[in-house]
């Protein structure tokens, strides 16, 4: 029988949802509505097409399929998808741009 922890738990900000403030959560995170503050998770963040982050993010990963602006640090990776937007720098040992994706900003990989 698996266990579930609050790491396991994922945190879905619905679509109709518009969030101004901070997140802090301990296990994913998955943006479909708008965010715009400071959000960080113990685990992954993703923000899916259609969702928009305006903020501060730190995580263990964090996906972008919609449009983020902000500071991005991540522990493991930062992807990029194709249908993705990113204005800012981002701070990760692992960067992935898809062709198509658009980005504009600073990388540090270091």
């Amino acid at each position: 029988m698996a266990t579930t922890t609050r790491q396991d738990e994922q945190t879905i900000i619905g679509s109709t949802i518009t969030i101004d403030g901070e997140i802090d959560a301990e296990g994913p995170v998955m943006v479909q509505g708008r965010v715009v503050g400071k959000l960080r998770s113990a685990g992954d963040v993703t923000v899916d097409e259609g969702g928009e982050v305006e903020a501060e993010v730190e995580a263990e990963t964090v996906a972008v399929a919609g449009r983020l602006v902000g500071q991005v640090e991540a522990r493991n990776r930062v992807e990029i998808t194709a249908e993705g937007r990113v204005t800012g720098d981002l701070r990760a040992p692992r960067i992935l741009i898809a062709d198509g994706a658009q980005y504009k900003g600073n990388i540090d990989m270091g």
